[in-house]
């Protein structure tokens, strides 16, 4: 085989487009190729519509599932800010219980000491002064016990040239204010006009006392009757002695108007042991007397409530000149007072404080009291 030879593909079984055979085995050929094209087609249209539809259904469950999101976070939202709330108002709650608590505290502290001076109170009042009582038979109405009532001791200081006058009628003093212009005569042609005022005193209405025991001083009773000076020389001298659980005295004080002495110790200590005590023997010039010994109780003023009295039946004159001497003019004037003509009357009381003095009245409970502190 030489290499000049000419080779060509050889075809088998092709079919010969030049003949009717050939032609139409290619037609079936490309109708059978088209069915299958057409049948590819539906199945492509039934993939893209289930693609679609299911595109569509994971649409709405995206959206859905967005949704439910959304009100699952609003929900959540809510119910923080519900819980914030109730952690708040917990809060608050708890704030306002420890105030309550330290109110209560406090509250509960302050009783503490109240009993604890309450108890101090019945112990000192278990051991006050003994006084001896005795029944005279006679018998009266429960309900017409008098209560506790305070006796006024008032100091009114007088201006210059003023003079006060108490008659024994409110009617006359009422006169006298109604008038209110007076011309005094002094004898001759000379006279003097005065002017006639209501007196108004400031009173307590409300008064209110607290008391505490005295670490310093005691109350000495069931005292034996002597010279008050002996009295107090003995029982300083008593009780400055150790041995009788006494101390260094400061100062010992008889009471008059309840016939008790108090002793001051220099030491806070010593008293509280003598009225435990209570029961002392002390010896005076000629004997031994038993006497008590009793805390000595302060008094403090926490409430102190006034009203203003007008007095009823003294009157107040000012504009009074000083023409003539003190005595002869209070007398003029005191005179002028007396007569019914001038509208006055009897005179239970006269005071006169002239220009250039300084003088206080002292006015009682029962009746008006003057008395001079120049």
């Amino acid at each position: 085989m030489s290499s000049d030879e000419d080779f060509s593909l050889v075809v088998t079984g092709a079919k010969n487009e030049d003949t009717i055979e050939g032609v139409q085995a290619l037609i079936k050929d490309y109708q059978k190729k088209h069915s299958e094209i057409l049948e590819e087609q539906k199945e492509i249209k039934v993939s893209i519509t289930e693609c679609q539809d299911m595109t569509r259904k994971f649409k709405e469950r995206a959206e859905k599932l967005t949704d439910d999101l959304k009100m699952d976070q609003m929900a959540f939202e809510e119910q923080l800010a519900t819980e914030k709330a109730k952690l708040d108002a917990l809060k608050q709650e708890e704030s306002e219980l420890m105030e309550e608590l330290q109110r209560i505290q406090a509250e509960m502290k302050k009783e503490d000491s109240q009993t604890c001076h309450l108890r101090e109170q019945v112990d000192v009042f278990s051991k006050m002064p003994e006084k001896k009582f005795v029944f005279s038979g006679k018998t009266g109405n429960a309900n017409d016990t008098e209560e506790f009532e305070m006796k006024p001791h008032i100091t009114y200081p007088m201006e210059e040239g003023t003079a006060l006058i108490t008659f024994e009628e409110e009617d006359v003093a009422a006169n006298i204010l109604e008038k209110k212009r007076h011309i005094v005569d002094l004898g001759g042609e000379c006279h003097i006009t005065v002017e006639a005022q209501p007196v108004d005193l400031m009173m307590p209405s409300l008064v209110e006392i607290d008391t505490e025991v005295c670490p310093q001083r005691i109350l000495i009773s069931n005292l034996p009757k002597m010279d008050t000076e002996i009295l107090l020389n003995k029982l300083e001298i008593h009780f400055s002695k150790s041995k009788h659980g006494g101390g260094e005295v400061e100062s010992c004080d008889f009471l008059p108007d309840s016939g008790t002495v108090v002793i001051a110790f220099t030491e806070k200590n010593i008293a509280e042991g003598l009225a435990l005590t209570e029961h002392h023997e002390v010896k005076f010039t000629k004997m031994k007397h038993t006497v008590r010994v009793t805390p000595f109780i302060n008094g403090k003023i926490t409430n102190l409530e006034t009203r203003t009295s007008t007095c009823p039946r003294t009157v107040l004159l000012t504009g009074i000149p000083n023409v003539m001497d003190r005595d002869t003019l209070q007398d003029m004037l005191e005179i002028h007072f007396q007569k019914n003509g001038n509208g006055g009357g009897e005179i239970e009381a006269f005071l006169y404080n002239p220009l250039g003095q300084q003088t206080s009245a002292l006015f009682g409970c029962a009746s008006l009291q003057a008395e001079m502190d120049e």
